[in-house]
């Protein structure tokens, strides 16, 4: 052992779940990574040993470690594959921790800081230019990462439609009632700056759905990407300003529209378990958090119809993390007209992964090939996720395959079915 390697201290904290492994090897079918390279050291068993050796101090965290545990999409498939109830997510972000101490992930700490800081407000004006200008949409068409990142950015875009969503106002009630409870909305970055639109869209059919909005004021980003790149200093500022939020908004229900940032706030008791004070506000936030698919599906009668052939797959955070994918699905099947049905691999991470694919685009790509396949062969008008980051992955790759098929979050096919019952969806949009 070399003493200037050192330990990584918050993988010490999970000494238990690195423990717990046993190597089975039962995880190595779940892993997309693994599976995409056949490389030993990109499976979470695989990665747990190298966690293991930095553990002993017997290696440092940058080398192969960074790189393995960089090149993890952290979709937390292999814990549902764990007999013995590893939580690998939790040693990831550990892991990741300690690697941000040192060297870190420069690209990632740079994309993080465009998308979440002070400044990215201008950021997402000018990709809203760039989008609407149609450049990013002539541009998806372009080799290398260039291309692949105007693709993302044009997958963005709304569907084309032979609807148009309801634009029919509600007036919540001022008070909260029990025909009307209140939730508020997570707003959140990603999906304030480019999916604005889906926010509009959750308002519209929560309105219809006998909800009511009361605002949580001074929220922000949830933290997640914060967490995945491990930067945990500041994922719990934010984890911290947003409980502060929803406390403030009195509501019943705190409603997310992207499932990573669902599964994020799910977290917060362990983000914040140094304290027990914070840690019993995170557990009443996060026992409040729900994805907006799940708050429709609960007992609502929207009279909906939509004449659409609808493949639905499955946000990782969504299966894996809030552990309810069946949610969109319980939503959807009240819209007459709709067909609607689980992709193959709807339980297989995309590649997305937030910011992965910009940073590991090729692997990415590799990851997502299968996946884009299923779709085409299938027919589909439309499919159907409920995370940004997986909206744009599969949007981008069927752009660069010039595909007719288009990408929608399911909250948007409920409201287009209420908003011109019976009308149809047209495929992807040109812009």
């Amino acid at each position: 052992m070399t003493a200037a390697l050192g330990r990584p201290t918050r993988l010490l904290d999970g000494r238990s779940d690195l423990a717990a492994c046993v190597h089975c090897g039962l995880c190595l079918p779940a892993c997309p990574t693994y599976q995409a390279t056949r490389d030993e050291n990109d499976s979470p068993r695989g990665r747990i040993h190298l966690m293991r050796l930095a553990v002993e101090g017997r290696l440092s965290t940058d080398g192969a470690f960074a790189h393995h545990i960089d090149r993890c999409l952290g979709c937390r498939a292999c814990e549902a594959a764990c007999p013995a109830g590893v939580r690998f997510g939790s040693l990831l972000e550990r892991a990741r921790e300690d690697r941000a101490a040192g060297e870190g992930n420069a690209g990632a700490r740079w994309l993080i800081g465009a998308f979440t800081g002070r400044a990215s407000p201008v950021a997402y004006a000018m990709l809203r230019v760039l989008r609407g200008s149609g450049a990013a949409a002539a541009g998806a068409r372009l080799p290398g990462r260039i291309g692949h990142a105007l693709a993302w950015l044009a997958a963005t875009s709304p569907l084309s439609t032979s609807a148009s969503p309801s634009t029919s106002p509600f007036a919540p009630p001022e008070k909260e009632t029990d025909s009307a409870p209140a939730y508020a909305l997570l707003e959140g970055c990603i999906m304030k700056g480019l999916f604005q639109r889906v926010h509009d869209a959750t308002r519209r059919v929560l309105g219809a759905a006998g909800y009511s909005e009361r605002p949580a004021a001074g929220q922000g980003c949830c933290g997640a990407l914060h967490a995945h790149a491990g930067l945990a200093d500041a994922a719990r500022r934010l984890a911290r300003r947003n409980i502060e939020a929803f406390e403030r908004s009195g509501a019943r229900w705190f409603v997310v529209d992207a499932a990573g940032c669902g599964a994020a706030i799910k977290e917060y008791p362990d983000w914040l378990a140094s304290s027990a004070e914070w840690r019993e506000r995170a557990e009443d936030m996060a026992s409040a958090t729900c994805d907006v698919t799940r708050l429709v599906a609960n007992g609502s009668d929207l009279n909906a119809e939509l004449r659409a052939a609808v493949a639905h797959d499955a946000p990782c955070h969504l299966s894996f993390g809030l552990r309810d994918d069946e949610a969109p699905l319980e939503a959807l099947s009240a819209v007459r007209g709709l067909a609607i049905e689980n992709l193959p691999s709807s339980r297989r991470c995309c590649g997305g992964a937030g910011l992965y694919a910009l940073v590991h685009p090729e692997l990415s790509g590799r990851i997502l090939e299968a996946k884009l396949q299923e779709i085409e062969e299938g027919e589909y008008d439309t499919v159907v996720t409920g995370n940004p980051g997986c909206m744009m992955q599969i949007g981008a790759g069927l752009r660069r395959r010039r595909s007719r098929v288009g990408v929608a979050h399911p909250v948007e096919i409920l409201d287009l079915g209420l908003g011109r019952a019976g009308r149809g969806i047209r495929g992807a949009a040109s812009t």
